[in-house]
C-alpha cells in the first residue's frame, strides 16, 4: 500500500474554482470586447473582483482559495485567449441538458482551426495576482489535456494537425510547460479541470465525441495517461483532477455513474480527486472503491446549481456513507463544481455562494478534526 503524502490531506474544505462575476464585471467585460475600455482600466475592474472574490472565500474560512476564473470568460477559455490557432466554428456545437433533462442546443463553440502557437502562459498572471494578495494555500486551474477534444472539429481541423492524436500531443506540451511556469513561481496545489471525463459517463455525449473521431473508451485511458505525462517529476506539488457533468447557467452535459470510467480515470497520478456527488445524476458512492490508496477523494456534495440549502446532518451522513468506500481520513469536502464554470454564471443569488462555501468549511470542522 502506498503512504499518503502529508501534505495532500490537509486541505479538508476545498474548493473547486470558478465564483459568480459581479454585474460591474461583467458590463466592463462587455465594454473591454467591444473596445470602449483601455486595457490599464480594465485590468483594474478585474482586480478589483479577484480582491472581493478572495474576501468572500476567506470570510467563509475554506482551506484553500481561487481568484474565482474571474479574468476568464469560462472554465477553459484561456486556452484560446492565451493560444493561436483557435476561432469560432459553427459546426462545433454541443447537447446541454436542461433542468428538465430536454436536450437542449449550445451556441456555436470556439475550434481548432490552425496550428497552436502560445502567445503568452495560460494562468501565471492569476496566480502571480493572488499570490501577493492572500496569505491562505492557492489553487491554479487548467483544463485537462482530454479537454482540448472538445476543440477538434472534423473536416476543419485536419488544416493544422493531421490528426488529433498530434493535436492532443501538442497540447500536453504546452499543459507541462504551464505547469512548470506556476510550480517555478511558487505554486503549491495545481487542479485539471476534466468535464469531458464526465460526459463520457454519458451514452448520448460519448456518441458526440464518436462524431469527432475520438475512441470514447481510449478517450478515458488517454486523459489519465495525458495527465501523467503534464505532471512527471513534481513531487512537492499537489495536483487535483476535477471530473464533473457540465456545469453551465444550472444546465448539466452529462449524467450517469463513474463506474464506466473509474478504473482508467482515477489512474492519473494526481493526489485528490474532486468529484461530482450533489445529486442522482452522479449515481452512488460505490465507484469510489477503484480509487487508488494514495488518493484523497473530495466529495463535491454541495450543489451550485441551485440554491438549495443542505444541512449538515445530510452532508455528514453522506461523507460516513462514502467512508464504506474509501476512508474517512482520506475524504474532503468541496461543492459540486464552479459556481460560474462560464461567466454568466449558475442561476443562484450572489451571497448563496458565500453562505455555501461556509457550510463547506462547518461540515469539514465538524467531521474531521485535523
Amino acid at each position: 500500500m502506498k503512504v499518503l503524502a502529508s501534505h495532500t490531506n490537509n486541505y479538508r474544505a476545498d474548493i473547486i474554482g470558478s465564483m459568480l462575476r459581479p454585474k460591474y464585471l461583467l458590463d466592463a467585460r462587455g465594454l473591454y470586447a467591444a473596445g470602449k475600455t483601455p486595457d490599464a482600466e480594465f485590468k483594474k475592474i478585474e482586480d478589483r473582483a479577484v480582491d472581493e472574490c478572495l474576501a468572500i472565500q476567506e470570510r467563509a474560512g475554506v482551506d484553500v482559495v481561487t481568484d474565482g476564473e474571474m479574468r476568464r470568460d469560462h472554465f477553459a477559455s484561456q486556452l484560446f485567449q492565451s493560444t493561436e490557432g483557435f476561432k469560432s466554428i459553427k459546426e462545433n456545437i454541443v447537447d446541454w441538458y436542461d433542468k428538465d433533462e430536454r436536450l437542449v442546443k449550445d451556441k456555436a463553440s470556439v475550434g481548432l482551426a490552425g496550428t497552436m502557437k502560445r502567445k503568452r502562459h495560460l494562468s501565471t498572471e492569476e496566480f502571480a495576482y493572488m499570490r501577493g494578495k492572500t496569505k491562505k494555500p492557492i489553487k491554479a486551474t487548467l483544463p485537462s489535456p482530454t479537454m482540448y477534444a472538445y476543440y477538434w472539429v472534423p473536416g476543419i481541423s485536419e488544416a493544422a494537425y493531421p490528426s488529433p492524436k498530434e493535436y492532443l500531443a501538442d497540447a500536453c506540451n504546452i499543459l507541462r510547460d504551464e505547469v512548470g511556469e506556476l510550480v517555478r513561481l511558487g505554486a503549491t496545489y495545481i487542479q485539471f479541470d476534466a468535464p469531458e471525463l464526465g460526459m463520457l459517463t454519458d451514452p448520448h455525449q460519448r456518441e458526440w465525441f464518436a462524431s469527432k473521431g475520438f475512441d470514447p473508451d481510449q478517450m478515458v485511458r488517454d486523459g489519465a495517461d495525458m495527465i501523467n505525462q503534464v505532471i512527471e517529476g513534481y513531487k512537492d506539488v499537489t495536483f487535483g483532477l476535477h471530473i464533473c457533468r457540465g456545469n453551465d447557467r444550472s444546465r448539466h452535459m452529462a449524467k450517469g455513474s463513474y463506474a464506466s470510467i473509474a478504473r482508467e480515470a482515477f489512474r492519473a497520478n494526481v493526489q485528490r480527486l474532486l468529484l461530482e456527488y450533489d445529486d442522482e445524476r452522479s449515481g452512488d458512492f460505490e465507484p469510489l472503491k477503484d480509487v487508488p490508496d494514495d488518493k484523497t477523494v473530495v466529495l463535491g456534495l454541495i450543489t451550485t446549481k441551485w440554491p438549495r440549502e443542505e444541512t449538515i446532518k445530510e452532508l455528514t451522513e453522506r461523507i460516513h456513507e462514502a467512508s464504506r468506500y474509501v476512508p474517512l481520513e482520506r475524504l474532503a469536502l468541496s461543492t459540486q463544481c464552479g459556481f460560474a464554470s462560464a461567466a454568466a454564471g449558475n442561476a443562484i443569488p450572489f451571497e448563496i455562494q458565500e453562505q455555501k462555501l461556509k457550510l463547506v468549511t462547518e461540515v469539514a470542522r465538524r467531521v474531521w478534526d485535523d
